[in-house]
């Protein structure tokens, strides 16, 4: 009996959680689908297709953890969509949008995104448990990814739509920017301990419905802002940071001597 039991639980523990794995194949077929877009040269479809793609991404993990139906396999399956959906269909998108026009350096700066971004996620899942969840280290890959899908969508918005070609080295400059964000130290915020079922003061109401409001009235623009805002976060809390340290240490500097007088 007991060896039976060993069997049936050996079989239980190797197969797999459907529900968030489902959710994982929905970001990855909308991955898939935005690089077909992009081939057809649908780019408004295929920057829709990143930004539904990084909905139902953030659905797989937050419902497999409601469950309690987290697995080995659900990480390593998300990694692998993660990259398809965030790193080649993104990467592809700028390519044949805007940076297809300069030989080379066009796809030399896609490859770029797409070979960080996997070192992104590679080092992000060994550090899982190592470091304070409260931040990332480096721009995550589906932030990155969303930067350039919402730029895009803010292009079509005003009204330039196809294929860009007059500033396309400032979205080869963008991608390049980005995919050296991805595997830097900087830290961005990661929301993970956020407590929406906690009380919160009435005033942070308020400010939830005039965003709401302001992104209804102009999706295209929020979206854009809100992304770009995000991947500039990280450097300008750097910044911050760095300029904060550097005066304490001249604070530090000044006051020496004037103890040694003493």
């Amino acid at each position: 009996m007991n060896k039976q039991r060993q069997i049936r639980n050996m079989r239980i523990k190797k197969g797999i959680y459907i529900l968030p794995n489902l959710f994982t194949t929905a970001s990855l077929f909308m991955g898939f689908y935005s690089i077909i877009a992009s081939v057809q040269e649908k780019f408004f479809l295929a920057a829709v297709a990143i930004i539904l793609s990084l909905i139902f991404d953030g659905l797989d993990g937050r419902i497999a953890r409601m469950t309690n139906t987290t697995s080995k396999f659900g990480a390593e399956y998300d990694s692998l969509a993660d990259l398809i959906a965030f790193g080649v269909a993104p990467a592809l998108l700028a390519y044949i949008w805007a940076m297809s026009f300069d030989g080379k350096p066009g796809w030399m700066a896609g490859f770029l995104f797409v070979a960080c971004g996997a070192l992104r996620l590679a080092r992000f899942n060994i550090q899982i448990g190592l470091i304070d969840s409260k931040y990332f280290n480096g721009l995550p890959i589906p932030a990155a990814a969303c930067v350039i899908a919402t730029t895009v969508i803010f292009f079509d918005h005003i009204g330039i739509e196809g294929t860009l070609r007059d500033p396309f080295y400032m979205i080869m400059i963008l991608v390049v920017i980005l995919a050296l964000l991805m595997v830097s130290n900087i830290k961005y915020y990661s929301f993970k301990n956020m407590n929406l079922r906690s009380r919160m003061p009435f005033k942070i109401l308020l400010v939830a419905i005039g965003i709401f409001l302001i992104f209804y009235y102009k999706p295209e623009i929020m979206a854009f802002v809100m992304m770009v805002g995000y991947a500039l976060s990280g450097p300008i809390w750097w910044a911050f940071k760095l300029i904060q340290k550097t005066r304490r240490k001249d604070l530090t500097n000044s006051e020496e001597p004037r103890q040694d007088n003493q």
